[in-house]
């Protein structure tokens, strides 16, 4: 099997970007960081190399920066993105190149904790054989992570539940508060637990999660199939729904567990 030796990373100076330049470089890869304003009339000679070309830009300039990303590229260079969904850059990715494409995502931040096991998900493109699946893997695990593959369905399904959902029922349930309560004179550790948990999400990454959560193509699927379950407590049914959210702890309750 070919090995990746040249990596380029587009948004190389964003926070994903130098993350992963320094696990690559780390690796015994030679990494070439390029941002904005990016060199367009030198990108075909500095892209030459480049076996892997990894899209680290924001899913607002990925259609614009991989049109001007492809023509430089070398037949045969695996084109790869980091996307937090994967289903319509993978389209795009797939419509520009001819050639291999292999959808990835980092299921961490850019700074992970320490002992934080490191997970990527591979989608398998356009164009991308068995051999180009496995030159990517081995770029990721020879830098400290562990991958898996999947489906850009499968994949942009799970993050419609896993980042979506959970943003939206977050900003609706703390939206829906009313301000002119004193909550915080009743809150109980485990108001406050979820409190915490929202800071830095509605703070911070407020914008991003908001866009995440537009651009995968299932959130409002699951909206859906939230708000019927939402029905459901709304007419007292919460055994039932208690029962039903279960499931996710069945197997540990089966076996004896807590």
């Amino acid at each position: 099997m070919k090995s990746v030796k040249n990596i380029a990373i587009i948004g190389g100076q964003g926070r994903m970007g130098r993350m992963l330049g320094k696990r690559f470089s780390r690796a015994g890869a030679q990494v070439l960081g390029l941002d904005q304003p990016l060199p367009v009339k030198d990108l075909e000679s500095l892209l030459a190399p480049v076996d892997l070309a990894v899209l680290a830009v924001p899913i607002s300039a990925f259609t614009k920066v991989v049109d001007i990303i492809v023509p430089g590229l070398a037949p045969g260079t695996i084109l790869v993105d980091i996307c937090s969904v994967k289903v319509l850059p993978m389209m795009k990715m797939e419509k520009a190149y001819p050639g291999p494409v292999v959808g990835t995502h980092p299921l961490f931040g850019p700074e992970p904790e320490a002992g934080e096991k490191l997970r990527v998900a591979l989608c398998p493109g356009g164009n991308a054989d068995a051999g180009h699946l496995s030159m990517v893997e081995a770029v990721f695990r020879s830098s400290g992570m562990e991958t898996f593959k999947t489906t850009p369905r499968e994949h942009d399904q799970a993050m419609a539940c896993i980042q979506g959902l959970n943003f939206v029922t977050t900003v609706s349930y703390f939206a829906s508060l009313p301000p002119e309560l004193d909550l915080e004179r009743f809150a109980t550790p485990s108001f406050k637990r979820r409190l915490d948990s929202a800071r830095k999400m509605l703070n911070e990454d407020g914008l991003l999660f908001s866009s995440l959560a537009e651009d995968n193509p299932y959130t409002g699927q699951m909206i859906r199939r939230f708000k019927s379950f939402l029905n459901l407590s709304a007419a007292g049914e919460l055994e039932l729904l208690q029962d039903k959210a279960l499931w996710w702890w069945r197997d540990e309750t089966e076996k004896g567990g807590p």
